[in-house]
Order: structure tokens, then C-alpha cells, then sequence
């Protein structure tokens, strides 16, 4: 796929911040002294009166944003994942959550991919923890367009919003016309009858590498994209499975409450499936470049080919 354009999540928020910005004169954009990584710095160069840099302050950060929510203004917080949401989780449950502010937060370096930082960096158990919070939207976008059509969707809806956005450069695959993003809906990327692949972020694209191997063996698989895990298009996830009978699920994030989590709760109570979940197991990352680090754990395109081939068997 080198001739696959590519891009990092985290250069679409800040690109799609500063475009938003334009357009919607409310919208201020706070940090925690990592512009340059959160790619928010893109917003503050353009709109240096509507943003604030509250240092390494994940918190104060937090409530300095539900207070300017109440003046009619639309925050964006942000820093990585590990403290936009482990670090940052009683304010935002109680400051963001609780009184059902209008705060957006977008959280970057998610999962495995953030690499060289290490284990102490790489957060795996945010959409869990987001997952669990009242009246939270959890939106995982998968490329460039995605993750710019997220963030204006976050400043039209009403309430709190959770974006999760990724280091590594990833190809652009929602490049096409028809090509929709709401909040809620998932996206067939690939119809197929042998066995659903339901994906959200980074690893849509392994998905979409693991069914081109998969038809080779002639196994006819349909790959979903689940941009948003909450609220779940609970209405695709059960008319797939009923098509196919068996669903494998794959994403950068543990296994233990995200995206395969809401699956398995939608599936088992209103259509019992087989189902795999494919992620990071019950441990901890370690540090390495992103792309050895999805092949070792079994991300990646082929690592999800082997463990649907061996689930199917």
C-alpha cells in the first residue's frame, strides 16, 4: 500500500480544528502543554485569542473547560490519551459528564502505536473507561477524512463527546463520494456472507487487509467500520451477524470493555453470536516503533488474518 496516501489521526484534529474554527466562532481549544504533539498548536497559530495552553494540568485544564462550556462556548481539550482520559477521569466524569456539559475532548497517542513512549504512554483502556460515562459519545475515527468529519460532527452535537485520535501515519480509505460520517452509524467497507469483521480506528485497515487474504482462501468476509463505539449502530451489528453468523471484532485497545465489549453486550442479549475479539489482551504494551509493535501483538493486517483463519477452523 505505498502509493496509499497516509496520515496520522492527530494531524486531521488539528488540521480540522483550524478549518472549525472558521466556521464556528464559538469554538476555543485548550491544551496541556503538547500543542505540537496534539497538533492543536495548527489552531493556535491561527486563533491565538481562542486558545489556552493550561500547562501540564490535566485537570484544572478540565474545569477551566466546563466553565467556559457555560458561557455558550464549544471546548476542545486536549492531551494523549493515557491523561486525557486515565489522568483526567474523576474531572471529566464529574465536571464533563455529571452536569452533561458541552465539552469536547480529543485525545491523541492512543494505543500501542504511540510507540517508543512506552507502556507508561500508551492507553489502552480509554474507550472503557469513556464507554462508562453517562451521556459520553465515543468516537473512534479510522483515517484522515473520518477524523475531520468527526470533529465537526462533536461540535454540532450537544453534549459530551470523546474523539480518540492516533501517533501513527495511517492510509486514507473513506476517500470516496458516498462516503458519510453521523454519529451512531457504522460503515460497510466491504459487503461478504462467510463472517463479519467489525473494526474501529487504526485497525479498520488491518481488517481490510485480513479479508483481501481471507478471499484468496475463499472466505467471503464483511468488514464493518464502527466509527462511533457509543452510542453502537446496534441496528448493523445484529443484521450482519444474522448474514454471517459469526463476527470477529478488531481494535487498538484492549480487549476488556471497548469495542468488542459493546459487541458482545449488544449480541448476547438480543442475537447470540460466535464472537472473537481481537485487540490487546490483559497487559500492558512496551515501548517500539508502531508497526513492529501492531505485528507483534497481532494487529496488524496478517496477525488478524492468522487469528480469524484459526477462529474459523
Amino acid at each position: 500500500m505505498a502509493d496509499v496516501k497516509k496520515i496520522a489521526t492527530r494531524e486531521s484534529y488539528g488540521n480540522a480544528l483550524k478549518e472549525m474554527g472558521e466556521k464556528y466562532p464559538e469554538l476555543v481549544v485548550l491544551d496541556a502543554d503538547l500543542a505540537g504533539a496534539t497538533k492543536t498548536g495548527v489552531f493556535q497559530k491561527a486563533f491565538p485569542d481562542r486558545f489556552v495552553d493550561c500547562g501540564i494540568a490535566e485537570s484544572n485544564m478540565t474545569g477551566v473547560a466546563a466553565g467556559l462550556s457555560l458561557t455558550g462556548k464549544i471546548p476542545f481539550i486536549s492531551s494523549f490519551a493515557m491523561f486525557a482520559a486515565g489522568r483526567n477521569y474523576e474531572q471529566v466524569r464529574n465536571s464533563i459528564g455529571y452536569p452533561k456539559l458541552n465539552v469536547k475532548i480529543g485525545a491523541t497517542h492512543a494505543g500501542i502505536t504511540v510507540g517508543e513512549d512506552g507502556a507508561s504512554h500508551q492507553c489502552n483502556e480509554d474507550i472503557a473507561l469513556m464507554r462508562t460515562i453517562p451521556g459520553m459519545t465515543v468516537i473512534v475515527p479510522s483515517d484522515d477524512v473520518e477524523a475531520k468529519a468527526a470533529v465537526e460532527a462533536a461540535i454540532k452535537h450537544v453534549g459530551p463527546v470523546y474523539l480518540r485520535f492516533g501517533r501513527a501515519a495511517v492510509p486514507v480509505i473513506n476517500d470516496r463520494p458516498e462516503y458519510k460520517f453521523e454519529i451512531g452509524k457504522g460503515v460497510v467497507l466491504k459487503e461478504g456472507k462467510d463472517l463479519t469483521i467489525i473494526a474501529t480506528g487504526t485497525c479498520v485497515n488491518s481488517a481490510l487487509e485480513a479479508a483481501e487474504k481471507l478471499a484468496a482462501d475463499g472466505v467471503d468476509a464483511e468488514v464493518i467500520n464502527i466509527h462511533t463505539i457509543k452510542p453502537l449502530d446496534e441496528e448493523l451489528v445484529l443484521a450482519s451477524a444474522k448474514k454471517t453468523g459469526k463476527v470477529v471484532t478488531v481494535e487498538e485497545h484492549s480487549v476488556i470493555g471497548g469495542l468488542g465489549s459493546a459487541v458482545c453486550d449488544c449480541l448476547s442479549e438480543k442475537m447470540p453470536t460466535p464472537v472473537k475479539k481481537l485487540g490487546m489482551l490483559d497487559r500492558f504494551g512496551e515501548s517500539g516503533p508502531a508497526a513492529a509493535l501492531l505485528e507483534k501483538y497481532k494487529l496488524d493486517g496478517k496477525g488478524v488474518y492468522e487469528d480469524i483463519k484459526a477462529f474459523l477452523q
